[in-house]
Order: structure tokens, then sequence, then C-alpha cells
């Protein structure tokens, strides 16, 4: 039977990555999206996630869930909070967009590079990181810089421009082992990012695709 994955986004720039990768690495999966691009707006407006946009997450979580869904993957990656909330409420995987790229990038070395264009996501994901380094018992840092133009312009449909900013700060992490693009938005400007530096690239899609489908096809809860 197909599984159905319903897919949790905050932005629309996030849904063509996302589908991109699933077409590539599992197309027999049936996808389903559930947007709501007021997270995304009104968790620009708060300082630090609050428990009523933590509330809000999870019943959006509990509403794909009723859907049958036999997975949920969230494309934001400003809501860590209530993703790990969302996680222990619904039986089944329940996938950060970001996991399964850290873990690639812990891989492959130990100074890791980010680049961001949605500063509310940057204190979360680092939370996250540096969870699952420890976890790891690895020694890995975490050097992010943040392209705050970038994503506006890629709202506005110009993502030529939004390539070409990210791209431009990635000689700034040239000296680390593994660039990781932060959002699925930023995934992108992959192709504009590698013709800058000589080490990998890492984007964020395509990895929660296959760590989504190994814990669905295993029956395994994340």
């Amino acid at each position: 039977m197909t599984a159905r994955i319903v897919l949790l986004h905050a932005t629309p720039v996030a849904m063509t990555p996302i589908h991109t990768a699933f077409n590539e690495v599992w197309p027999e999966a049936e996808t389903i999206n559930l947007l709501d691009d007021g997270l995304s707006i009104d968790r620009a407006r708060e300082p630090e996630l609050s428990s009523a946009m933590i509330d809000r997450f999870v019943r959006f979580g509990h509403y794909a869930y009723d859907m049958q869904a036999q997975g949920i993957l969230i494309t934001c990656s400003a809501f860590g909070p209530a993703i790990d909330r969302l996680a222990k409420e619904v039986p089944v995987p329940v996938l950060k967009p970001n996991e399964a790229m850290f873990f690639d990038a812990l891989a492959q070395g130990k100074n890791i590079g980010m680049l961001a264009t949605f500063g509310p996501a940057v204190e979360t994901m680092t939370e996250e990181f540096n969870e699952y380094v420890a976890k790891s018992g690895s020694s890995a840092r975490l050097n992010t810089l943040l392209v705050d133009d970038a994503i506006g312009l890629l709202k506005k449909g110009d993502a030529e421009s939004h390539n070409r900013l990210v791209a431009a700060r990635a000689k700034e992490l040239a000296q680390c082992d593994v660039i990781m693009l932060a959002h699925f938005s930023t995934s992108r400007a992959a192709t504009s990012v590698r013709a800058q530096v000589d080490i990998p690239v890492l984007t964020a899609p395509h990895a929660a695709v296959k760590r989504m489908r190994a814990s669905v096809l295993a029956g395994v809860k994340e």
C-alpha cells in the first residue's frame, strides 16, 4: 500500500524543494500538503517561540495525523520545540526538516558551516544541532552565517537573486569541512554555492525524504 506522508509547510517557498526530493527519492509515496504561511509570518514577529505558537503548531500537526498520515514531515526549521511535542503526541514518525542533514554533516567532519536565510530559525536549529552533537559524542562545532535579504527576494519570486546572495557568502565558510544549507527553501542555491567552494554542500530535502522513507517502511517512530 502507498505510504501517505503529510507535509507541514509554514511557507510556500519550501514546497517545491521537498516535492522535487520526493520525486527523485521516493516517488511512490503519496504526499499531502498542509500550508499555514501565517505560521512563518507570526514566528518572525516573536523573539522566542511562544507557548501559544507551540500550541497552534501542534494543533496543525494533529490535523495532519487525522488525515491518516503514516509519517509527518515538517518543512520549516523554526519550530523545533513544537515538533518535539508533536512527535510525543502522535504514533507515527514526525521528522524535523534538518535532522537527517545534521547526521550527514557530522559524518563528514567537525567544522560545520551553515548558510541560513530565516533568522528566527537559527536559534532553534543551533540548539538541535548541539543536541545531535552531544548524542553522537562528537566535538563538532557550528558556524552559521545569516543572509538576511535572500528569503524576501525568494518570496517575491526572484530565485536567481536569492541564490546569488546565498552563494556570495559561501567563501566565508570555505575553511569548514562541510556546508549545510539551512532551510528547504535554501536548497535552491545548492548549485550556486557549490560553484564557490571545494567542500561538500548539503541540502535538507533529499536527506529528510531518505530518512522518512526508512522510518516509515521499517515501521519505526522517530
